[in-house]
């Protein structure tokens, strides 16, 4: 978009001066440049298009309707960026908890610490956008071994809307499971950051051991879950930003998904 732009400015330019002989000798004049309404037009019907199709293509994202992807369309990379930094991401993330929370002040608890509420972690309780924000919102390749070391700092703050779910759903009395695709030797980073972003009280925080690494993100966490109704525990709510948190096996009664245009696990 910005090389157009350029691009329109620099054929303008070039026809205004191209009849117009040197002269040495005289000042530089203010540059006054008035675009053709055509052109003004079609950048903002090209700005329109693109919007549009990032607007449809992040709907299906969320639909989850997509085939599996592993960067943003390159177009939409200013597009991305201004949502998860701008007011709808927000907005989007607050309804989700709200909903959740709704939900589960309907639930009859039966008393017995085995009533269970699921959260993945990253872009669910902890933000990543410090992290995102330098690797271009999604546009660029997934580095892991980049992300690892900005797990190692434990400084990625919390999402607000969700840490207000979390504290309800604890004076409710659901017991607060945190399933995460991380690795367990991420145990004492996550915890740390966990804490420090105001998470506290979980009963379990369940990490990828050895045996789990190369599964897929939805058979994974479906054997947990599994492993977890084995235990007795009845799965209530799950709010997770990947679909592959919420779809597979031994699935809650009800779902939530937050939103996550930033990038897809299977």
């Amino acid at each position: 978009m910005g090389f157009l732009r350029s691009f329109s400015l620099f054929c303008l330019i070039s026809v205004a001066f191209a009849h117009e002989a040197f002269d040495s000798h005289l000042l530089p004049r203010p540059l006054i440049l008035e675009f053709p309404e055509g052109v003004v037009n079609q950048v903002k019907e090209l700005d329109e298009e693109i919007k549009l199709r990032c607007d449809s293509w992040r709907f299906n994202v969320e639909a989850n309707n997509l085939n599996p992807w592993k960067t943003i369309p390159k177009n939409c990379s200013e597009y991305v960026k201004q949502y998860v930094t701008g007011r709808a991401y927000q907005l989007e993330l607050e309804i989700a908890s709200n909903e959740a929370e709704i939900f589960a002040k309907t639930v009859k608890l039966v008393g017995d610490g085995k009533d269970v509420w699921i959260f993945d972690i990253d872009e669910t309780l902890l933000s990543n956008l410090p992290y995102y924000t330098d690797h271009g919102y999604g546009s660029e390749s997934f580095k892991p071994d980049e992300f690892d070391n900005w797990v190692e700092k434990a400084t990625a703050p919390p999402l607000q809307p969700s840490l207000e779910l979390y504290k309800e759903l604890l004076d409710l009395g659901f017991k607060l499971v945190l399933l995460t695709g991380r690795s367990e030797k991420q145990r004492e980073s996550t915890t740390r950051n966990l804490i420090n972003a105001g998470f506290y009280d979980w009963d379990r925080l369940v990490l990828r051991r050895d045996d789990d690494q190369g599964k897929s993100a939805i058979l994974y966490k479906s054997e947990k879950r599994s492993e977890m109704e084995n235990e007795g525990l009845r799965i209530i709510g799950n709010s997770g930003d990947q679909w592959s948190d919420l779809l597979g096996t031994s699935v809650s009664v009800r779902s939530f998904k937050l939103p996550n245009p930033m990038y897809y696990i299977s």
